[in-house]
């Protein structure tokens, strides 16, 4: 591999590139799912490479799945020649920020190797899952999954880096779908994370973290529940944010909006533009004194936790929100002058080979505090607690939102009481994140993995993870009324 890289950035230099790159990627992945007792298995593998090259201050972009040198040499000479085409047309021509030429290797750390665990075991465990998700004939459908993931990228770059990096990502979970049959209601509970599944950074020992057969009962029992549960109360309320809904929450109202890209207007797809421009940096009050806000590409078992991203750039840590101060952007090479800094912050990431890297969210996570769950709860007078999105809605500058979990309690004298169906919130981001007062202690605090954020077009999927713990939020507007 070495060799072709070589040769690419040879072949791009003597064509007239400035500066060229190249990731050349290979990857493996195993998917199992388990739907109403029918198995189904998808195990695939994918390699290729993809060069990028700067000619006249313009970028170009190509990409290959055939590892020949005369494919590299063709590859690297079509990108200069996109470039040279592409320069006709900018209006100003790219400057990259300064970083040293790394020449490293890393891997992603993780105890069991996944694809060591044989295929009858991991099928066991959704069969055994999903009977006793489907012991109760209301559950119309069940589903569990699991999935792994292994990439070896190797970046080779002109001015002489060097970066070999493995990642190894191991998740899955499972959901019950329960329908009354007279009134047509329905309703879901999943388990553990986001949106159901649970991914991690690590091997087969994040599935054995969760104790998924001990909990499948208590999901199908509370699906079931939610039938007749009663509706989410209108109006202004205290609300608990439990942290797999609150790590959705930091996602879409603080990761995307500090994408620097998307406040500059270079990209509004999928996520729009953001409300957090450049005037707004190191004044604005985003959020209440307590909260801190970290961006953190070496936290242990993080999705977007690299070594280096697919700049080149070193992995860091650094406050978006600092005491509730809005304090940073998500930045790359390219467009780190924008927000007055000489470095890139790292977090420039591309889906696979054959896209081109854009800023993408590394590990955004919420600090956490130094409340008990209990003692919050017993804090609260009237309220709610809230736990696992359902659905979610937010504007296009990233203000304006409405979230909906699959399940809530009631509030009552400092005690959870009733359990709610459909609980709903809604508000606008800054005065939302003011109205935060109290967040529980590390021994709350969980990295919740988001493995298929969506991005550009065409569009390009990227995983990130989010730490959260449960929060408490003052005078939320609460339901549909």
């Amino acid at each position: 591999m070495q060799e072709l890289a070589f040769h690419s950035m040879d072949v791009a230099k003597l064509a007239g590139a400035q500066y060229a790159d190249i990731r050349i990627i290979d990857d493996i992945g195993e998917d199992i799912s388990v739907k109403n007792g029918v198995p189904a298995v998808n195990q695939s593998s994918d390699i290729g490479f993809g060069v990028r090259v700067i000619v006249d201050g313009a970028w170009g972009y190509a990409a290959s799945p055939k590892l020949t040198k005369d494919e590299v040499e063709k590859t690297t000479k079509l990108a200069v020649n996109i470039a040279k085409s592409s320069a006709m047309l900018i209006k100003e021509p790219v400057h990259l920020a300064y970083e040293p030429p790394h020449k490293d290797k890393w891997n992603s750390t993780y105890i069991i190797d996944p694809f060591k665990i044989p295929l009858e075991k991991k099928l066991d465990l959704l069969l055994a899952i999903d009977k006793i998700l489907r012991k109760d004939p209301r559950i119309m459908v069940s589903h569990g999954e699991l999935s792994f993931w292994r990439e070896h990228q190797l970046f080779v770059s002109s001015e002489g880096a060097e970066i070999e990096q493995t990642h190894l990502r191991s998740g899955g979970g499972f959901a019950a779908t329960a329908v009354d049959k007279e009134t047509g209601e329905i309703q879901t509970r999943s388990y553990p994370g986001v949106q159901a599944d649970q991914y991690m950074q690590l091997g087969w020992e994040v599935i054995e973290s969760y104790d998924y057969l001990a909990n499948a009962e208590r999901v199908r029992d509370e699906a079931i529940a939610l039938l007749s549960a009663g509706p989410c109360p209108n109006g202004e309320m205290d609300i608990i944010i439990d942290g797999n809904q609150l790590a959705l929450q930091i996602h879409e109202s603080l990761g995307h909006p500090t994408e620097l890209d998307r406040v500059l207007g270079m990209e509004a797809n999928y996520a729009g533009t953001s409300f957090l421009t450049t005037e707004k940096l190191g004044n604005f009050k985003y959020g209440s004194d307590i909260v801190n806000i970290v961006a953190d590409g070496t936290a242990p078992g993080g999705l977007a936790t690299i070594g280096y991203d697919d700049d080149g750039v070193r992995s860091q840590r650094w406050f978006l929100v600092k005491n509730g101060i809005f304090s940073g952007y998500l930045t790359n090479r390219a467009l780190a002058h924008a927000a007055n800094e000489e470095r890139s912050r790292g977090a420039n990431r591309a889906d696979g080979w054959g896209s081109i890297p854009m800023i993408r969210m590394t590990n955004i996570s919420l600090v956490p505090g130094d409340w008990k769950l209990d003692d919050l709860i017993a804090d609260t007078e009237k309220g709610i607690f809230v736990t696992s999105n359902k659905s979610w809605s937010i504007d296009q500058h990233r203000l304006n939102f409405q979230f909906t979990t699959e399940i809530g309690w009631l509030i009552e004298g400092g005690k959870l009481t009733k359990m709610i169906k459909n609980p709903t919130y809604q508000g606008i981001t800054p005065q939302f994140w003011n109205s935060c007062d109290a967040i529980c202690d590390e021994n709350h605090w969980t990295l919740w993995g988001v493995p298929n954020c969506g991005k550009g077009q065409p569009g390009q999927r990227a995983e990130m993870s989010h730490g959260a713990a449960p929060t408490r939020f003052r005078k939320v507007k609460v339901g549909l009324g």
